[in-house]
């Protein structure tokens, strides 16, 4: 039974990493990523779908993005979606494809975004932490039950807490990487 807790536990944990890179890759460092736009819907007939389903996502240059809707009729919806977004960029279109050109970060732009980033990294490592509390409650409750002893109580609880450093230095380290590729000119 606290094997399956543990099991749980690190899945869990791993999930909540995967969310924090994925927060890390819509994030804009200076440089085109197709991910920038993973957070933006389109009304296509009535039904918000995400660009990526929409249409060919290219970077042609470091601070180029091409977005060649699959349908025509769809271009004026992504270039409205893309101008009402967070993203701070204006769509260029001729006609067939939407162009962004992705400025160059100012150096108070970057500050800002490392902050904005931080913030992430610690609310993904209270995630963690929170999922090593209600795992510890999980095993206590377990031991109270008496399905298993005190010294399995224990090694478990070791166990919980080492996976918990691992994703946590997970974090820092996936927030270190981020953090210089923004503050890089």
């Amino acid at each position: 039974m606290s094997k399956e807790i543990l099991e749980d536990a690190e899945s869990n944990m791993k999930k909540t990493v995967e969310v924090v890179k994925k927060e890390f890759a819509s994030m804009r460092a200076g440089r085109a990523t197709p991910a920038l736009l993973d957070k933006i819907s389109v009304n296509y007939y009535g039904q918000p779908t995400p660009v990526n389903q929409l249409a060919n996502i290219t970077v042609p240059e470091a601070r180029l993005l091409v977005i060649q809707p699959w349908d025509k009729n769809a271009l004026r919806e992504i270039e409205k979606a893309i101008m009402k977004s967070d993203l701070g960029i204006t769509p260029t279109s001729d006609g067939t494809v939407i162009r962004l050109a992705i400025p160059q970060l100012t150096q108070e732009r970057r500050a800002d975004l490392v902050k904005v980033i931080k913030k992430k990294a610690e609310e993904g490592k209270v995630a963690v932490r929170n999922l090593r509390r209600d795992t510890n409650d999980h095993l206590k409750a377990q031991q109270k039950k008496g399905t298993i002893s005190e010294d399995e109580l224990k090694r478990n609880q070791d166990e919980v807490q080492k996976l918990t450093d691992r994703y946590i230095k997970e974090i820092d380290g996936i927030l270190a990487a981020k953090e210089q590729e923004i503050m890089q000119v």
